[in-house]
């Protein structure tokens, strides 16, 4: 193998981590906003986690965060305002991301 395509492979190979790491910091975050939200909403046990799981599938409707903004919008809209639920994606968002990095 060539030191060109030994990089070439490296250069494949980080990005494929990076790409799994960002999906699964997602994911996280996802899962974290649903949890908060369900508590939001009074739910409690299986249906708090059935719910976190309906804000990581709105998460798979688009690229970007918007798609889970609106779903959370749609269904807390009423108890917050639009910053402070983007304050809290925000929130999730490094704590995922600094989970991870410690997990790793």
């Amino acid at each position: 193998m060539t030191l060109f395509e030994e990089r070439e492979h490296a250069f494949e190979a980080k990005f494929a981590h990076d790409a799994e790491m960002k999906f699964r910091a997602e994911a996280r975050r996802n899962r974290k906003l649903g949890f908060w939200a369900a508590g939001l909403l009074g739910k409690e046990g299986d249906e708090a986690a059935a719910y976190a799981k309906e804000v990581i599938k709105a998460d798979f409707e688009e690229a970007g965060t918007d798609d889970v903004f609106r779903k959370l919008r749609r269904d807390i809209g009423h108890l917050l305002s639009d910053e402070e639920i983007r304050d809290r994606m925000t929130e999730y968002d490094a704590e995922a991301k600094a989970e991870l990095v410690k997990e790793s």
